[in-house]
């Protein structure tokens, strides 16, 4: 461990949970999404990884897109959230697939190159990015006219759910119908859809009919539940928290702990101090409700979460300074997962990972 704490990731587990993965969409390709530094875990040691097995990489930022292909990846890849001024430029000459999702953001990836390949995204209700109702219209007409001008290649179109995470929920089945609306709209206008994708990880997981050609794969690649009420049986977390105590101290009953004294031991206890804390990204409100992993079972955070550092309820187990500690990993161990510390945050897991920042060092498992 090089810093005070670490991250270590489990390769061999995430080619593993694509594998899987793959098992539910098995007629559709399938895209590893590696945004936001690969949910937390590393975005270019999870792209290489991935790569080995799926056939797209999705990304959100060309920064990102722009620092795989500085890392040496050259296979498809898919940017889809673009600013004004964003380098498409630069996004094409390194064959970046880029999203329009209006017809000035065409028009521009149009002006970048020489007929860049571009997808076309619709808003069908999740009312965030992507053309929608009358813009949707002026999007198709201008991806017909720039495609047969020869200034631009359409080859694909995508939307994203709003609800898959709730597989019952009734925007579901207007979003897909929307979707399948929408392609049929742009065949009409002669401009041929190409990949067609809409599913997420809870979709893929729980909804076929969403498959289409390509899913995008993202928390559920990482181990991790889309949500509680949508399990991806046969995955497994990829990334585990850990550290070791910095200190030991026995405190007598009416001890107070940490900022604001919220929490006051009742009995004579051992406190272990972790040195961790929301400047690592952990959640300041698991204050006094999550726990982590200490010799094969688990202890409670006491008191607020500071900055730098939180301190557990060891109660009268040995330890001493320098024992592991486990924030949050698979729970093969009894150790916390990244829905626990969610629960106890009143966040999703996806937020868990993601956080993580700051002083954190990184070790990868299963490299190549």
């Amino acid at each position: 461990m090089t810093a005070n704490a670490e991250l270590v990731v489990d390769l061999d587990r995430y080619r593993a949970n694509l594998a899987v993965l793959r098992s539910y969409a098995p007629d559709a390709l399938q895209m590893a999404v590696v945004k936001a530094n690969a949910y937390g875990h590393g975005m270019v040691p999870m792209a290489r990884a991935a790569r080995e097995s799926v056939d797209w990489l999705g990304v959100a930022t060309p920064a990102e897109a722009l620092e795989l292909r500085a890392a040496g990846d050259r296979g498809p890849l898919l940017c889809w959230l673009a600013v004004p001024g964003a380098p498409f430029a630069e996004l094409v000459a390194a064959d970046v697939e880029v999203t329009a999702s209006g017809v000035d953001q065409l028009e521009a990836i149009a002006a970048a190159g020489d007929r860049p390949r571009v997808q076309l995204k619709v808003d069908t209700g999740l009312s965030r990015n992507g053309a929608f109702g009358p813009q949707w219209d002026e999007l198709v007409a201008a991806a017909a006219r720039l495609q047969a001008a020869g200034s631009i290649e359409v080859t694909g179109i995508w939307s994203h759910f709003a609800s898959a995470d709730e597989p019952d929920h009734p925007a579901n089945d207007q979003q897909e119908a929307v979707f399948r609306a929408a392609v049929d709209q742009l065949a009409a206008a002669g401009v041929e859809p190409g990949l067609r994708h809409l599913a997420n990880s809870a979709a893929g997981l729980t909804r076929p009919s969403s498959h289409f050609d390509l899913v995008r794969w993202g928390i559920a690649s990482y181990g991790i539940d889309p949500d509680p009420a949508v399990p991806a049986p046969g995955v497994t977390p990829v990334l585990t928290a850990r550290t070791v105590l910095a200190n030991v101290k026995r405190v007598p009953a009416g001890a107070s702990v940490s900022y604001g004294w919220r929490w006051t031991a009742d009995h004579e206890t051992t406190l272990g101090l972790v040195p961790v804390g929301y400047g690592e990204g952990i959640h300041r409100t698991a204050s006094n409700r999550a726990e982590v992993g200490f010799a094969g079972s688990r202890a409670p955070v006491r008191g607020t979460i500071c900055m730098d550092q939180l301190v557990v309820d060891l109660g009268d187990r040995p330890a001493r300074i320098g024992d592991p500690v486990t924030l949050f990993g698979s729970g093969d161990d009894g150790e916390p997962t990244a829905q626990d510390w969610a629960d106890a945050a009143g966040t999703i897991a996806y937020e868990i990972v993601t956080r993580l920042a700051g002083r954190w060092s990184r070790t990868y498992r299963g490299e190549r």
